[in-house]
């Protein structure tokens, strides 16, 4: 049994003489703007071709699957992250979380695949390997604490940039923002506090602190932080 290579390993074929030459590069590009555009449910091999005034069999010689054009679209997402940077290791994590989920505001399908799709490409693993290196030149050595760190990040980057487009599409859907949205609900939520079935759910409503999504972004981050840091102690 022979491993086949991967959509990065192979070459592009010859480009024949065409109205719309093709390239793999052009090809993601515009899956990219097709998914920004209309989500990436409107991303297929057909709909990206009608893009790029091609044939869809011409884009089979570039890509084989829908699911290698979703890696490669992950992986060109990754080139645009910066690299993690900081003199502390927190400074590092810090810089990791934020570029991840600065580049999932951008591209919302982006939240989608994170943590679902494989980061095998190139720009991904330059990442990662950035990332680690980063933290290791910041003071964290071992390689178990690196990856542990990387990966419980992933996992509180995934829940919560996943949350927070969830609510922006909700909020884009309704037509309203967060105020008006809170103000069409204020008769409803005020007959149910009036029951007195409901106090702390009350409290919260008119004595809490109520955050923006870049605060609530920060604060369970450095929840996630502080919690490493004690193991780390420990």
């Amino acid at each position: 049994m022979t491993d086949s290579p991967s959509v990065w390993e192979r070459p592009e074929p010859p480009e024949r003489r065409a109205l719309s030459p093709l390239s793999r590069e052009r090809i993601v590009r515009a899956a990219v703007t097709l998914a920004d555009a209309e989500g990436i449910e409107a991303v297929s091999l057909r709909k990206v071709a009608a893009v790029l005034d091609a044939g869809p069999m011409r884009l089979y010689r570039y890509i084989d699957t829908k699911d290698e054009l979703l890696d490669l679209m992950v992986d060109a997402v990754y080139d645009e992250i910066p690299r993690p940077t900081g003199s502390s290791w927190r400074e590092v994590a810090r810089s990791f979380a934020h570029g991840i989920r600065d580049a999932a505001l951008r591209h919302e399908w982006f939240a989608d695949l994170l943590g679902s799709r494989p980061r095998l490409g190139p720009a991904a693993c330059a990442h990662g390997e950035a990332s680690l290196a980063a933290l290791r030149a910041a003071g964290l050595s071992d390689i178990d604490t690196m990856m542990s760190t990387i990966e419980v990040l992933t996992v509180y980057l995934t829940g919560a940039v996943r949350t927070e487009v969830a609510k922006r599409r909700a909020e884009r859907a309704s037509g309203l923002d967060q105020r008006e949205w809170q103000a069409s609900m204020a008769p409803h939520i005020l007959r149910m506090f009036a029951t007195g079935d409901y106090p702390i759910l009350s409290e919260m409503v008119h004595d809490g602190r109520h955050r923006d999504a870049a605060e609530v972004f920060d604060l369970g981050l450095g929840y996630l932080l502080d919690g490493i840091g004690n193991s780390l102690k420990s």
